[in-house]
């Protein structure tokens, strides 16, 4: 009788032991987020004081790119005024990642997830200044297409050597609109708000053909895991899934926006040619790396330099 009840001391003892090694585990864990997100912070506050302050060279340069489109082409002020409002903490790129932070402080705490370590650690790497000056290529050049070869793009191929349908760089990048089924079952690209002004400039953009001739986008050929959410790349995801079996169904080809990387340009800073770095062990199956993420490469295309370029 004696010796069972010594049995059971000993199970009685390892089961307090594995319960104290999770409750340590996820304690650190815990701590570990509480961190990031007190860091998360204090980088976003950074961000805001590095655009109000100047120290952010495309922001500035957007700014004069603004300016000189106003001048040109004063038809296009209240447009290239909102597209330049993301040289500013009021931009739909820095708030994606404000409200990216509080999406994440808003996750339940218990228990604590590695998931969340691993958003946090993705949007670290968006916050730094060098790649949000990366980002900002997207609206510069938006505004160079709109300038009839009066301003010249930054981290891209020219637009003459691009060819047709340029002048959509923010297109499918879900800071700025999103993707809507008619009651047809085609899927058009729908601006947010008051980007709805763009509709007046660019013709309606079909998802299946912008797909398969898709021009060249920062957001899209570099940085789409770091300026999105997990939520928005499931979304991006699906809706690619969507459409090809659509496809299928009626013996048509889909391709995939993602099955070729557009050509870049020189003049990105080096953290965008490198996957997204984490620390987390859950990375292998988070949302980010179910979707490809961090799958990035150099390009040699060069680009022009300086506001004004000429005829």
């Amino acid at each position: 009788m004696s010796k069972i009840k010594a049995w059971e001391l000993v199970g009685l003892f390892l089961v307090v032991c594995l319960l104290s090694a999770c409750s340590s585990k996820e304690e650190q864990l815990q701590q570990s987020i509480t961190q990031s997100i007190q860091q998360a912070e204090t980088e976003l506050i950074e961000l805001k004081a590095a655009l109000e302050q100047g120290r952010i060279r495309n922001a500035t340069l957007l700014k004069e790119y603004q300016k000189v489109l106003q001048q040109q082409r004063p038809e296009l002020l209240q447009i290239s005024t909102l597209i330049a409002q993301d040289a500013t903490s009021q931009g739909p790129l820095y708030t994606g990642l404000a409200n990216r932070l509080t999406d994440i402080k808003n996750l339940p705490k218990t228990p604590p997830s590695e998931d969340t370590l691993l958003r946090l650690d993705v949007l670290h790497e968006a916050m730094k200044p060098s790649l949000f000056n990366d980002a900002l290529t997207d609206p510069i050049n938006m505004l160079a297409d709109m300038s009839n070869g009066a301003l010249a793009r930054v981290g891209a191929i020219s637009q003459r050597a691009e060819g047709e349908g340029a002048g959509n760089q923010l297109v499918g990048n879900p800071n700025y609109g999103q993707w809507q089924t008619n009651d047809n079952g085609m899927t058009f690209w729908h601006w947010y708000g008051m980007y709805r002004l763009l509709d007046d400039v660019f013709d309606a953009v079909e998802y299946g053909g912008w797909s398969k001739r898709r021009k060249y986008s920062y957001y899209h050929d570099y940085g789409r895991y770091r300026y999105s959410s997990p939520k928005q790349i499931k979304t991006q995801s699906a809706l690619e899934t969507r459409t090809r079996q659509s496809y299928q169904r009626q013996g048509k080809q889909f391709t995939s926006p993602y099955a070729k990387k557009r050509s870049g340009a020189s003049g990105l800073s080096r953290s965008s040619y490198t996957p997204v770095r984490t620390r987390s062990s859950y990375a292998s199956t988070s949302s980010y790396s179910k979707s490809g993420s961090g799958t990035v490469r150099n390009s040699s295309s060069r680009t022009s330099r300086g506001v004004s370029r000429g005829k």
